[in-house]
C-alpha cells in the first residue's frame, strides 16, 4: 500500500510503500495524534519516524496495487 505523508513547512511529501493494512496505518496515525511519533516501516525495511507536531496530512492509498504489463 502506498502512503504519502505531508509535513508542515516542507514543500515535498514523503512517499513510501508498506505491507501494513490501512487499518494499521490509521491506528498509528491516531496514536501519533495523541502526542507520540508516527513510526512506519516500508517494504525495503527502512523506517520513517515523524514527530506528531510536524504532521500536515497522511494519505493512505489503496490496499492492492494494480499491476500493468506482462506480470499481471
Amino acid at each position: 500500500m502506498e502512503i504519502r505523508i505531508g509535513i508542515q513547512n516542507v514543500a515535498r511529501e514523503i512517499q513510501l510503500e508498506t505491507d501494513a493494512s490501512a487499518d494499521d496505518v490509521a491506528k498509528k496515525v491516531a496514536d501519533a495524534a495523541a502526542g507520540a511519533t508516527l513510526d512506519i516501516a516500508d517494504v525495503k525495511g527502512r523506517r520513517v519516524i515523524v514527530p506528531a507536531g510536524s504532521l500536515g496530512y497522511v494519505e493512505i492509498g489503496e490496499e492492492t496495487k494494480r499491476r500493468v504489463g506482462f506480470g499481471a
